[in-house]
């Protein structure tokens, strides 16, 4: 919308129209960087207002997070029994002020945006059906894991199709400190310290999907503790808000040696939109919890990033800028291998955030220090850009 008005006045401008010249201020939109920060402001500002309200209709509705008993979790259920009755779903926050401020500061028929937010809120439609069996059922248990895994799948695939069937995201530049410019598809990959491009073709799409899948039910994991994903999703998305504004700009896309399509500059408003939203949730959801995101969040959220890692071309520094979610999910994938194949466990309890409250960390402990080594991943990523 903003940029719609930007536009108008651009025009007015032109035609010599009076009135141009007193809202001369209005050119401001036509900056990426100055509606991102407004996204962000906007998002915040709009959790803020609305938080109360959402908070106590999904109280009055009962939906209340189910906790699992202490025969499945043993020690864990006496650290998180005060959590019960808690509401969960409040990532229908996230995602309507995120696509507010989308709609607002964004370019939405921008094809990167268009695609980003439409698996954003594809995942949030799964999360949301998740929560409300869980909430129903009054157990943890909600949508099959197979169902999950079929629904992921079907949104990487349809998103993969559009990069690759639209001109304007299957096309980019890629600059090589060895050989310069040279033409380059949505379906080409670049690894971290190697100056040169693969192109897989068609068969880019099976890894756009294991990506999308990878880091929904990453973030997803890693939603267990009160702020946690919040709080590693802020550092991320600012990560990949910088480095998609850098690969939509020639200049910077040339100095870094990075992929280049000019339209990707528009994601940082997204990225920002998402920042905002969830600075915002956090106010509710900081220790103690006032409400949980839920599946309708995490699996959200994972969408968004990885999506717009894949967008950006940036989908292998993904496991450096996102090690907390990496870790979360891998620490998962071990426990259950070893417990599988040696009748042992490797951690106390996995995700490994419970691994080390088992340990004696406490809550606030766990989350401050996971924030941390977020931080310092993303940029230690964003230091590798330049090498890449």
């Amino acid at each position: 919308m903003l940029y719609w008005i930007f536009q108008i006045w651009s025009d007015a401008e032109k035609s010599g129209a009076a009135w141009a010249d007193t809202f001369s201020f209005l050119r401001l939109l036509g900056y990426i960087t100055v509606r991102a920060g407004l996204a962000a402001v906007i998002a915040f500002l709009f959790s803020i207002a609305i938080g109360e309200r959402v908070i106590r209709k999904l109280i009055s509705l009962k939906v209340g997070q189910p906790l699992r008993t202490a025969e499945e979790v043993h020690k864990l259920a006496e650290l998180h029994g005060g959590k019960a009755g808690t509401p969960t779903m409040g990532g229908i926050m996230i995602l309507g002020t995120m696509m507010i401020a989308i709609l607002i500061c964004g370019r939405i028929l921008n094809p990167f945006v268009l695609i980003v937010s439409l698996v954003t809120l594809a995942l949030g439609v799964l999360g949301f059906l998740d929560d409300y069996q869980k909430v129903a059922r009054k157990n943890s248990a909600g949508v099959s894991g197979k169902l999950k895994l079929v629904w992921q799948a079907a949104v990487g695939l349809g998103a993969g199709l559009f990069l690759c069937g639209n001109p304007e995201t299957s096309n980019y530049i890629f600059y090589s400190s060895e050989s310069g410019s040279q033409e380059a598809s949505v379906t080409a990959f670049s690894f971290p310290l190697l100056s040169f491009v693969i192109p897989l073709g068609l068969l880019a799409i099976p890894l756009f999907m294991a990506i999308l899948m990878g880091t929904s039910n990453a973030v997803n994991l890693t939603d267990g503790l009160d702020g946690l994903a919040t709080g590693v999703t802020i550092t991320v998305a600012l990560a990949y808000a910088l480095i998609t504004y850098l690969a939509g700009t020639q200049p910077s896309a040339e100095y870094l040696h990075i992929f280049h399509n000019r339209s990707l500059a528009e994601l940082s408003v997204v990225m920002l939109a998402l920042v905002g939203a969830c600075f915002g949730f956090l106010w509710f959801n900081c220790h103690p919890a006032k409400v949980f995101m839920g599946d309708t969040g995490s699996l959200a959220i994972g969408g968004a990033i990885g999506m717009t890692a894949i967008c950006a071309k940036q989908e292998f520094l993904l496991v450096i800028i996102g090690f907390v979610f990496v870790m979360e999910a891998v620490s998962v994938i071990l426990q259950v291998g070893s417990f599988k194949l040696r009748g042992k466990r490797i951690f106390a309890m996995a995700p490994i955030h419970h691994h080390f409250e088992l340990r004696g960390w406490n809550e606030n402990q766990v989350i401050i220090r996971f924030w941390i080594i977020s931080i310092l991943c993303s940029l230690g990523g964003l230091a590798l850009l330049k090498v890449i």
